[in-house]
């Protein structure tokens, strides 16, 4: 399937059962897959999502991977995490007019529940992002309450929502590499929760810190308040108190 794109054309290849769409993109980037290739799976028998947890991968649901080839000038690869959110997110408002939230770094979040995830790895000069959004199923989450589109009431199919996604990322892409990160963090602000909510984060660590919810910092990094001051998150899990 080709779809048109922001910075010219992407190809959303389809396959109907695999372990993990990341890592056939990352087999297919090594063999020189082009940037805006794009891997749509029906079902994914290994989906993984961030620090290695299991993604559930029920038919109906949208799984799928792309890859973008790092340029000398682009902003700093951990930035397409921005990028991807806001994509996906103005993706998501295609069915959902109201839309979801962004939580730091890069999951859509509606009443508080998590609709999509969102996985970046790279090897050598390609990052592959990898999206999982629950359109037709939620799953059932030890540490957290999930919803999916249709329990908001809205209709899309993997196939459309692929399209509509691809075309978004492509844009949002263009605008990253041409004109800097301000304009996608500033998008992404103008989707997150509020300024002053209540968040902990979970550090790689394990050390935890609570504070309110600050802002970004001018390269993406989270803004946390505490009684100490404001501290500046780059790696984490985050959770709404």
């Amino acid at each position: 399937m080709v779809a048109g794109g922001g910075s010219g054309f992407v190809l959303i290849r389809l396959v109907e059962e695999t372990g993990s769409t990341n890592a056939d993109m990352l087999a297919l980037a090594a063999a020189g897959a082009a940037e805006g290739s794009w891997l749509r799976a029906e079902r994914q028998t290994a989906g993984k999502g961030r620090q290695g947890r299991a993604w559930d991968s029920p038919l109906g649901n949208f799984y799928g991977s792309t890859v973008v080839r790092l340029r000398p000038h682009d902003p700093p690869a951990p930035t397409l995490a921005l990028v991807t959110v806001v994509a996906l997110e103005e993706a998501v408002r295609v069915f959902l007019p109201a839309g979801a939230t962004i939580k730091w770094p890069n999951d859509l979040l509606i009443d508080g529940a998590k609709l999509s995830g969102v996985l970046l790895e790279r090897a050598g000069d390609a990052v592959v992002i990898g999206i999982g959004v629950n359109l037709a199923h939620a799953p059932d989450l030890p540490d957290r309450p999930a919803t999916s589109l249709a329990a908001q009431g809205a209709v899309a199919d993997a196939a459309g929502f692929a399209e509509v996604l691809a075309d978004s990322f492509a844009r949002w892409l263009a605008r990253w590499r041409g004109e800097g990160l301000e304009p996608v963090r500033q998008r992404w602000l103008e989707r997150a929760h509020a300024r002053g909510t209540a968040l902990t984060a979970r550090l790689p660590d394990g050390s935890a810190i609570d504070g309110l919810f600050d802002g970004l910092s001018a390269e993406g990094a989270l803004l946390l308040k505490t009684s100490s001051g404001v501290e500046l998150i780059h790696a984490g899990d985050v959770f709404l108190l």
